[in-house]
């Protein structure tokens, strides 16, 4: 990890590209984020694929930084990149998350023995 900013940033074509400081690791989060990674003749190029909406660029540019952050790199992210906040009505990662772990009680008229 070196301390040269990583830029994530929407170019001049609306293409959402990555610039700066991407060591393998950072290159690792972004692939995991949904960038690809194309060789060119000065280096790589790293960017979201193309087409599939503002939104879901938005998303997964927030996404690939917030997780770069907390492994610690420095990252700049365009402002018009930022994702909308989840709505009041969708439930909570860890409402969801409570929700999946319940357990559930044994329908009526089964039971299971006891061991002995």
């Amino acid at each position: 990890m070196n301390g040269e900013a990583i830029q994530i940033t929407r170019g001049r074509g609306g293409q959402v590209e990555v610039e700066g400081g991407v060591d393998a690791f950072a290159a690792s989060v972004l692939a995991r984020a949904g960038f690809d990674t194309y060789p060119t003749l000065g280096g790589v190029w790293i960017r979201l694929p193309f087409d599939l909406g503002r939104t879901w660029e938005n998303e997964h540019a927030t996404w690939a930084a917030e997780m770069l952050t907390a492994a610690r790199y420095n990252v700049d992210l365009d402002q018009d990149l930022l994702a909308a906040p989840p709505s009041a009505s969708t439930p909570s990662a860890q409402r969801r998350t409570k929700a999946a772990m319940t357990v559930q009680s044994a329908p009526p008229g089964t039971s299971r023995r006891q061991r002995r």
